[in-house]
């Protein structure tokens, strides 16, 4: 039985780190790929033929097709990216808006005259009204 076993005490912490090292730029570097084309994409001032030739390039030759894209392009990269959050933001915010406004409170006077008919009701008395009230029109 010559075979050489391998432990934990034969792979030195500057070989783990190394190696995590490497892992962690390996994951970044894919990350990165993925935003450049992810851009390539969302890019509109790019006609297609040109989209075409970014993906070629950084497809075949992703190192320094990315370099290149990052270099040439990298500025407009991030102002993309922050028109797209910004028009993302602005969608949630009409959603919200349109949602909220089906569902939403009732203007002052339904608010006023609820609190009308419960205090007729005697289910609150004159002081609670005011105060009710008071809030309704300062709010």
């Amino acid at each position: 039985m010559g075979s050489y076993v391998n432990l934990a005490y034969d792979y030195p912490v500057l070989g783990a780190f190394w190696t995590v090292l490497w892992i962690f730029l390996w994951v970044m570097w894919i990350f990165l790929l993925f935003r450049v084309i992810v851009d390539v994409f969302r890019d509109d001032s790019l006609s297609g033929g040109a989209k075409t030739g970014w993906l070629v390039f950084t497809i075949v030759l992703p190192f320094l097709g990315v370099f290149v894209y990052v270099v040439v392009r990298g500025k407009d990269m991030g102002r993309r990216e922050q028109a797209h959050v910004r028009a993302q933001l602005d969608e949630t915010n009409r959603y919200i808006r349109e949602t909220v406004g089906a569902t939403g409170p009732a203007g002052e006077a339904d608010q006023l005259a609820k609190l009308s008919e419960i205090r007729a009701r005697g289910d609150i008395s004159d002081d609670e009204f005011r105060r009710a009230k008071e809030k309704v029109l300062h709010h």
